[in-house]
């Protein structure tokens, strides 16, 4: 059974590509040629897109920020994760900007100068800062910015997510037609859905599925419940870190099912949480949890989930 650890636990404990399109979004190994042929014509257009990962640097020049005070002990660098992406036939990949280093988004905006086709970024402003709607216009104004992530928590430090600074900061991101994506877990979910309410032409992603306890449906009811709202989308991700199995973490499966029968795969997509997903299973076994283990997805929604969806959204450089 893979080992339960709380998100700041497994945070803490982890110290120009081109690829042809028809051959990255593979078909199960007991494919026919038949099938394979299909699923090759279904992904000319498209690749795969890992829409989470993490890349951090232990460097002077981006000094940690002051609340990490037990940083990783290894980097996450550019240059693995491509060898990554490379070995599993991703094409692309959305990166998160990392909470270590707090509202100082300069190393991930760096990364993404030097690789403008491969990746984008999603950056972070401080949601207790009145000045924080400029600052994500500034940074809407950056090479590869993708959009804004915000994480409010379960208790009192997270009810700023309530507060009066956070209606301006939707309006703006509205405004510049980006996209918002929040971390947070399901009880957190009432609170934004009044924030989605307000802003109906903002696209809101939730990341990891609200980390959703899969043995308490009435949680899982709350993500549900956002379906109604057309420009909300959901990450079925961590299926490793909610399982209490070992992969392909089987018991998480009718979790995922139930999203796709709700939101359907146009509105859900892929991602790894590279590298924070090592201390559970690999890179490879991410990918293949969803293109091989989830029986339920047929070619044409993998096809969504796995990269057009993503597209949908923050669309890549030609």
């Amino acid at each position: 059974m893979p080992r339960r650890l709380s998100r700041r636990q497994y945070l803490e404990e982890l110290g120009r590509l081109a690829f042809p399109a028809s051959a990255l979004l593979l078909p199960p190994r007991s494919s026919t040629l038949g099938t394979q042929r299909l699923l090759s014509a279904s992904t000319e257009s498209i690749g795969i897109i890992d829409t989470h990962v993490h890349l951090w640097k232990s460097d002077p020049r981006y000094p940690w920020a002051k609340e990490t005070t037990n940083p990783p002990n290894q980097d996450a660098l550019p240059e693995k994760l491509l060898e990554l992406m490379k070995a599993n036939g991703v094409a692309k990949t959305l990166l998160i900007h990392v909470i270590y280093y707090r509202w100082d988004n300069s190393y991930m905006l760096d990364v993404l100068k030097q690789h403008p086709r491969i990746f984008r970024g999603i950056c972070r402003v401080n949601p207790e800062s009145p000045a924080a709607p400029d600052d994500l216009s500034r940074l809407s104004r950056t090479p590869g910015f993708a959009g804004v992530r915000l994480s409010p928590a379960d208790g009192p430090e997270g009810d700023w997510i309530r507060g009066p600074l956070m209606p301006p900061l939707w309006k703006r991101a509205q405004d510049l037609k980006t996209v918002m994506t929040v971390l947070t877990s399901t009880r957190r979910l009432p609170d934004v859905g009044k924030l989605i309410e307000r802003h109906p032409d903002l696209d809101v992603m939730i990341d990891h599925m609200a980390d959703c306890p899969i043995d308490q449906p009435e949680e899982l009811q709350k993500l549900l419940a956002l379906a109604r709202y057309p420009r909300v989308f959901v990450k079925i991700s961590h299926m490793w870190r909610l399982s209490k199995q070992p992969y392909p973490y089987t018991d998480t499966h009718d979790m995922v099912h139930r999203l796709y029968d709700v939101f359907g795969p146009r509105r859900l997509m892929w991602g790894t949480d590279w590298p924070m997903l090592e201390p559970f299973c690999s890179y490879a076994q991410a990918l293949s949890l969803v293109r091989d283990e989830l029986k339920f997805l047929s070619f044409e929604d993998k096809r969504w989930v796995l990269g057009r969806t993503a597209e949908r959204i923050w669309p890549f450089p030609a």
